[in-house]
């Protein structure tokens, strides 16, 4: 019966580690997260592993041979507790693969990077430094913000790529 046992990869060699793993026989999984993120002053969506360095491979304990997994290119071993591999408990992969989106192959995180009622904070043009609340994205790249001038909450129009997530204290980003 195989057992999901997890491998630890080297930096961002995730992909290489599951093609090499699934070349020698292995039956291996690499769970996918789709995001917005921002990268170089843009809101992009990405596609990157939803476990950074960690990825699952299906293993029969006393017929598979272990040992090809280390020297695997992109590996650098298998998660272990002692001289042990690491043992997923039973339906966590499988859970993992039936959620996600059969369309784009991964899981989907939020397609936009705001929710209504986030703070955020103008990055440039003319009101940047200054805090104001999301309202709506509005299309072809713009957001509508309530901010507050002059002691009344205004809307306004700005690009979204203009507009930085500020967490309230205590919250993580």
């Amino acid at each position: 019966m195989n057992t999901w046992s997890v491998v630890f990869s080297k930096p961002r060699q995730e992909a290489v580690a599951r093609t090499n793993l699934e070349r020698q026989g292995f039956t291996a999984y690499l769970p996918m997260l789709k995001r917005s993120k921002r990268l170089r002053g843009r809101w992009v969506d990405v596609v990157e592993p939803l476990f950074p360095r960690y990825l699952f491979v299906a293993l029969e304990f006393g017929v598979h041979d272990l040992s090809p997994i280390r020297s695997t290119l992109g590996v650098i071993d298998l998660v272990r507790f002692g001289l042990e591999p690491a043992t997923v408990p039973q339906g966590v992969v499988e859970s993992l693969m039936a959620a996600e989106d059969p369309a784009a192959a991964c899981h989907l995180g939020r397609t936009e990077p705001f929710h209504k009622g986030d703070r955020v904070t103008i990055a440039a043009g003319p009101f940047a430094g200054i805090e104001a609340i999301f309202e709506e994205s509005t299309g072809k790249g713009r957001v509508l913000l309530l901010l507050d001038l002059l002691g009344q909450a205004n809307r306004v129009q700005v690009d979204k790529n203009l507009i930085l997530y500020k967490p309230l204290p205590g919250q993580s980003s």
